[in-house]
């Protein structure tokens, strides 16, 4: 309830919605992997929200995103940020013991290149984290929902008639549909990882089933996580260097 409602507060109050989502993070990860000593890559780090609570855990924290605006939303540019694209990450393959992305994957054109990138600079053993908001979910249309129910476009365009701008996240340019079932296919093809744990992330331990439940885990999910751990490689075409985006 405390994630869910600090949530609702993503566009009013935006420093307070991303403490709460950097502290539950970091209590996220810590089940998985121990964050100290750690190096720590941020896809879509933005201005910063997360560099403190991470640090803070004891992890060597980075963050990159493509965006001047985003990294300068709250001044300057927080120590450790790199600007830089997602899609093609300027990190040596194998550089990194976790790779983090949140609400972020839904804002690229091609998602799956951005997760197998992630994949591809943590090294063997190491852990992935992506969380992101599927497009059929309440929120998935940001904030032109519940109309992306009707599609993309029509709600972009409904927005930009009602309010006279664009929206800042816009469907077909900033905005895309991902599935949850499309994530849990990309993951689980993949060769090289393991899918430790897929749930949704608003949602209390006893609704981690609804992911399991095909059309239901698309509306009621609210933002799916998938956290993944590199395989050590044991043969040709496993681990380190293989680029395989599931496309």
């Amino acid at each position: 309830m405390r994630l869910f409602r600090a949530f609702l507060r993503e566009q009013t109050d935006p420093d307070h919605f991303y403490a709460v989502l950097a502290a539950d993070s970091v209590g996220q990860l810590a089940e998985h992997v121990p964050l100290r000593g750690r190096s720590l890559l941020d896809v879509g780090g933005g201005p910063g929200y997360f560099a403190d609570a991470f640090r803070a855990a004891g992890a060597g924290y980075v963050g990159l995103d493509p965006d001047v605006g985003e990294l300068s939303a709250r001044g300057a540019p927080a120590p450790g940020m790199v600007r830089g694209s997602g899609q093609e990450l300027p990190v040596r393959t194998g550089s990194v013991d976790i790779c983090y992305s949140s609400n972020v994957l839904e804002h690229v054109p091609s998602p799956w290149r951005m997760a197998a990138e992630m994949v591809r600079v943590t090294r063997p053993g190491g852990v992935v984290f992506l969380s992101f908001t599927p497009w059929w979910s309440p929120w998935g249309g940001h904030e032109t929902a519940p109309w992306h129910y009707l599609g993309g476009h029509r709600a972009r365009a409904r927005y930009r008639a009602r309010m006279g701008r664009e929206p800042k996240n816009r469907f077909g340019e900033s905005l895309f549909a991902v599935s949850v079932g499309g994530a849990l296919r990309w993951a689980r093809t993949r060769p090289d990882v393991e899918v430790v744990a897929a749930l949704p992330r608003y949602h209390p331990w006893w609704a981690h089933w609804v992911v399991a439940v095909p059309l239901l885990r698309e509306v009621v999910s609210w933002n799916l996580v998938l956290v993944l751990r590199k395989r050590v490689a044991e043969g040709p075409g496993l681990g380190v260097g293989n680029r395989t985006t599931g496309e």
